[in-house]
């Protein structure tokens, strides 16, 4: 017996059979032990018997299997772990150019670099995708047939940038090649901010349609109780995701915009007696408030629906104010979003109407009256449909009375938190800065390792069926890695996992046309086993192709 057991011992050092996981491996003596505490007691040695003997045969089929030319043998016994998934983004606005451009009327040229900027400091930190801002006040940062150029990207609303380009084809492309998502981002609603100098265009809404353009305090704001808002709207998002390659799609907190007062500090109410009246007319009885919120909940399913008719794997998310309504949870104090703006998020969320939610918790893990894990917490016990929950975090708030530590210990929170999966940073500016070194804490504690976004099990129309194919040739000081699938699902990113030192690691690579990449020999010195998997629009990941390497002599 101590010979069998000295021969399983030396199979799986030799790198011919392993139980691993990252960066470690669990040693087989462990196995030995259990194993002799069973022979020992004399219990079940046939059972014994037999469990070594499909070792052996594991063993001897990963040692034995050949492979032709330099990419190798593939075994279905190893045990691989999987990486680790996690939401990690930052909103890039556009409106005031608080994130980008910089500011109005920047040449094209300066234009990308900032963005490209923006998009290298996302990879630099271990993020994975990017919630750009493309339709800040009925405007828009692409071209589009519907609604004029925005005066934040040029100077002037209805210019287009010159030299022409267009940023979102640019901001998709560049994400993309870095392995980020990119969802966009609209405001519903708002028709005009008060920070607007680039005057109005007349192709703009309340040129082209003013019956349903409010003029609310110091704004021009969609009247959402009329139908044409809701097809408007829906028109110029559904443009975008029909002829732009997004990941996904989302809405903030503005829906009935947050109060503004008079000159004498009361509270306005918002303008809508003619779509009201119009439909009390058509014999509708809910109370004004109830129709105001039936009014955005008929947007939001709509928004939902309409978006997955179109292109089932674009995520859809919405970004509310974080506070349902006070008092849920118990001790909660603050505005009541439910009544101010007409925002039921919580049935949103119950419903079933987002791919993931982002609530906006905004506060600090001991504020007294909107605790951050509280709030989380609520949030996740209201998912009955098993959305993602990925709260938003005001990093902006760096530096002065907040401390790098607080946004770290709000995505520890959060990662510890079961049923949340993710964090959304407000805003680019302050990772961009490296605010109170923001991005150092980050990159040392919480976002140490690149990751996958979550999957959306729920969207996916269904798994891959093979694995790919994965071809290793050494040229020079260099190792030329090619891969491919035969799949009509499309892809995101290749996984590469390799054995190497007793552990696992693996390295994330983007989509390309080329589907092959180039890696230096130093990186890859001892590494016994390669694997690889595909990724696709959902972020699902197909069966691994496993390779060992011993032909290539690494």
């Amino acid at each position: 017996m101590n010979i069998f057991l000295a021969f399983l011992s030396r199979l799986f050092y030799k790198g011919r059979f392993k139980l691993l996981y990252y960066k470690e491996r669990i040693k087989f003596r462990h196995f030995l032990h259990i194993l002799s505490f069973f022979i020992m007691r004399k219990e079940d040695v046939n059972f014994i018997y037999k469990v070594s003997f499909v070792l052996f045969v594991m063993g001897v089929f990963s040692a034995s299997a050949q492979s032709s030319r330099n990419h190798a043998t593939v075994t279905n016994n190893i045990t691989i772990p999987p990486v680790p998934r996690e939401f990690r983004a930052a909103w890039v606005s556009t409106v005031s150019n608080i994130d980008w451009p910089s500011r109005p009327g920047l040449s094209t040229s300066q234009q990308q670099k900032e963005l490209l900027a923006i998009l290298d400091k996302a990879v630099e930190i271990n993020l994975n995708a990017i919630i750009l801002q493309v339709r800040p006040q009925c405007d828009a940062v692409y071209d589009s047939k519907l609604e004029p150029w925005s005066s934040f990207l040029t100077g002037k609303m209805g210019k287009a940038p010159s030299p022409y380009y267009d940023p979102l084809e640019f901001a998709v492309n560049e994400a993309h090649l870095r392995g980020l998502e990119l969802h966009v981002w609209f405001n519903p609603y708002r028709a005009n901010h008060p920070t607007n100098r680039g005057g109005i265009a007349d192709n703009h809404i309340s040129k082209t349609n003013p019956a349903i353009v409010k003029k609310y305090g110091r704004y021009l704001w969609l009247d959402p109780g009329e139908k044409a808002t809701q097809d408007h709207t829906m028109n110029v998002i559904l443009d975008v995701v029909k002829r732009y390659d997004i990941d996904g799609v989302h809405i903030d907190d503005y829906f009935y915009p947050y109060r503004e007062n008079d000159k004498n500090g009361r509270g306005i109410d918002f303008p809508d007696n003619p779509s009201w009246e119009k439909y009390k007319a058509s014999g509708g009885n809910l109370s004004r408030s109830n129709w105001r919120r039936e009014n955005v909940n008929a947007f939001v399913r709509r928004f939902y629906n309409d978006v997955k008719a179109v292109k089932p794997w674009v995520k859809v998310g919405i970004s509310p104010f974080g506070i349902w309504r006070p008092g849920y949870p118990s001790g909660v104090t603050g505005m009541d979003q439910y009544e101010e703006l007409y925002a039921d998020a919580r049935l949103w969320l119950q419903q079933g109407w987002v791919d993931y939610f982002t609530p906006q918790l905004y506060w600090k893990i001991d504020s007294i009256g909107q605790p951050y894990k509280p709030l989380l917490k609520w949030w996740v016990e209201q998912n009955k449909k098993g959305r993602h929950i990925w709260p938003g975090n005001f990093t902006s708030r760096l530096p002065g009375e907040w401390k790098a530590e607080e946004i770290v210990n709000q995505v520890k929170a959060t990662q510890e938190q079961q049923g949340a999966g993710g964090n959304v940073h407000f805003s680019m500016v302050a990772l961009l800065r490296n605010r109170d070194h923001i991005c150092n804490k980050l990159r040392e504690t919480v976002y140490r390792y690149p990751v996958l976004a979550p999957p959306c099990a729920w969207l996916s129309s269904g798994d891959f069926k093979t694995p790919p194919t994965l071809d290793v040739t050494k040229q020079g000081e260099n190792l030329i890695l090619k891969w491919n699938i035969n799949s009509d699902k499309p892809v995101r990113k290749w996984i590469l996992f390799r054995f190497q030192q007793g552990g696992w690691s693996y390295l994330i690579f983007p989509e390309t046309p080329s589907r092959s990449t180039v890696v230096a020999m130093n990186d890859f010195n001892g590494a016994e086993i390669l694997a690889l998997s595909a990724v696709d629009v959902y972020s699902i990941e197909s069966p691994l192709c496993i390779v060992d390497t011993k032909n290539i002599k690494l």
